[in-house]
């Protein structure tokens, strides 16, 4: 109740700051995109509900249930009290932030941001192991047996699912090289992109000092940063629009003045 309230608070919140929910801008005026985004929306939801939906169901009430408090119990409040702060703090963060008129344009690397460049994502996932681990536990502790026992374990689908979802669907494909091409052919802050994509983690959270030395091969593998997420100007920009840019660049720029240097050299009967 608590994430599904916080998530639809900060969802009606931004909306009726901006106006309009520019997530459905492209799909308004095209009926199967449109459709397809809410039943792709509802199997999102009834996935990642598994392990409650299991939990309730008749099948695992039957059996005697463990007194709320045990360690697993423990351990998943708090696992998600730090995703349900770093999701919610972060969304703030960054509101706040692009609320600025002085940060137009610029990267967000602020609060949360200092240490990872998604940490809403990070929190979301977070949330969602933190519920299986509570959920489970009637079979942790021996308390349901068979085929219930069974469902309560595979519903650790819906955690997997949202992970695979915002890593490979959703989520950082579509936020990363995406955005960091946006950037280089705009020339929109790249530089300053640039440099904190080298030392920010794009998941896991992570001091920046010691993640900007670290070898390529430990940020592909133990800290998730794969080749898919990873933008190279000379592989993925469009260069003619880095060179209109430019060009236009070059066209807009003030001339030195003349005036000045033109008068040194004449005489008084010239002047």
């Amino acid at each position: 109740m608590f994430w599904g309230a916080r998530l639809s608070g900060f969802l009606l919140f931004r909306i009726i700051k901006t106006g309009s929910d520019d997530r459905f801008d492209d799909k308004r005026d095209k009926f199967w995109s449109f459709l397809g985004f809410w039943v792709f929306q509802m199997i999102w939801v009834w996935t990642v509900s598994l392990p409650v939906t299991i939990l309730n169901s008749p099948n695992v009430t039957r059996f005697d249930q463990p007194d709320f408090g045990t360690g697993r119990d423990i351990a998943g409040v708090i696992l998600f009290a730090i995703g349900f702060i770093l999701e919610s703090v972060s969304d703030l963060q960054k509101y706040r932030f692009r609320s600025n008129p002085a940060n137009k344009g610029k990267v967000c690397d602020v609060g949360f941001f200092v240490w990872t460049r998604h940490p809403n994502y990070f929190g979301e996932i977070i949330i969602q192991f933190a519920i299986f681990m509570i959920a489970v536990s009637p079979s942790a502790y021996g308390y349901v047996t068979g085929q219930a026992y069974n469902a309560q374990y595979a519903s650790i689908l819906g955690a997997f699912f949202l992970t695979l979802l915002l890593m490979f669907v959703s989520g950082l494909t579509l936020q990363e090289r995406p955005g960091a091409k946006k950037r280089y052919e705009s020339g929109n802050y790249w530089e300053s992109f640039s440099r904190y994509t080298k030392r920010t983690s794009i998941l896991i959270p992570f001091p920046p000092r010691l993640y900007e030395p670290m070898p390529t091969f430990l940020k592909r593998t133990v800290f998730l940063e794969f080749p898919i997420y990873v933008f190279d100007p000379a592989k993925h920009a469009d260069q003619s629009k880095v060179q209109e840019r430019e060009a236009e660049e070059g066209r807009n720029r003030t001339p030195e003045p003349q005036g000045s240097g033109s008068h040194e050299g004449l005489t008084d009967g010239q002047r």
